[in-house]
């Protein structure tokens, strides 16, 4: 198979930036994406020239490292799939690639495909910890869960900080990745006690990371690899509206 691949270069994070063509014949249909560009790589490094710089790490759809937009859409055509995940032979013969980074001012370019997300780190930090009781391991079972709450907790900590919310959203707001880490304790026992703190907490973070609001598109959830719902960022806001109310400051009374 033979593919044109538009690609964003990119040497450092204060250079300027430029697509770049490439035509790449030695593509094989059972080859992932990102082992494509693992051969087109090779090829780049035999004519002595620079490799395209893209993250990577578990290429199973886990880690969320992997990550860029193709044709203007994040991770790719195929809906619920990582980049790495993504296989050639969703493509043919003599397609033409658009390769870029994802595109947030919170998520600036370090090289090529490759942006920095620590602030999605930041985000979550801002949540803190949780209270527990020290001592012995309990019991699995003595903490009694609603099984729809259980599983609505495990669908919205199946998100993996990948970035394509951001990069798919308009506005690029982090609303959906914050909503689902917020949801994840928020709908277990054990995330009780400092619930309404850690919502103030991350919404405060995201802000200060430069992230847009939410735009009420729903782009985010039709590209999130992992299907995360809109009804996240709802339970999100109700959490937050309620902590606004419960931690009000009271007016100083004169006199």
């Amino acid at each position: 198979m033979r593919l044109i691949l538009h690609i964003w270069r990119q040497k450092t994070s204060q250079s300027r930036g430029k697509m770049v063509r490439y035509e790449h014949a030695n593509v094989n249909e059972h080859m992932s994406f990102l082992e494509m560009l693992d051969v087109l790589n090779e090829e780049l490094a035999v004519r002595g020239e620079d490799p395209v710089a893209f993250e990577h790490d578990c290429r199973e759809g886990i880690c969320g490292c992997c990550g860029f937009m193709i044709n203007g859409v994040a991770h790719g055509p195929q809906r619920g799939t990582t980049v790495c995940q993504l296989h050639m032979r969703h493509f043919k013969d003599g397609d033409e690639l658009w390769l870029e980074p994802w595109r947030a001012k919170a998520f600036p370019v370090l090289k090529d495909l490759m942006v920095d997300r620590t602030a999605f780190d930041r985000i979550i930090a801002a949540g803190g910890y949780i209270s527990t009781n020290t001592g012995g391991a309990p019991d699995g079972n003595a903490i009694p869960i609603e099984k729809q709450k259980a599983d609505l907790a495990m669908d919205a900590a199946a998100c993996i900080g990948c970035g394509a919310c951001v990069a798919a959203c308009p506005n690029a707001s982090a609303m959906l990745f914050a909503s689902a880490k917020v949801s994840h304790l928020a709908l277990l026992p054990q995330g009780q006690p400092e619930r309404y703190r850690r919502v103030q907490g991350m919404v405060a973070q995201m802000q200060a990371e430069v992230f847009g609001a939410c735009t009420n598109m729903g782009e985010c959830e039709a590209v999130c690899p992992k299907g995360i719902k809109l009804e996240n960022i709802a339970r999100m806001n109700h959490d937050f509206l309620n902590a606004a109310w419960m931690f009000r400051e009271e007016p100083a009374i004169a006199g």
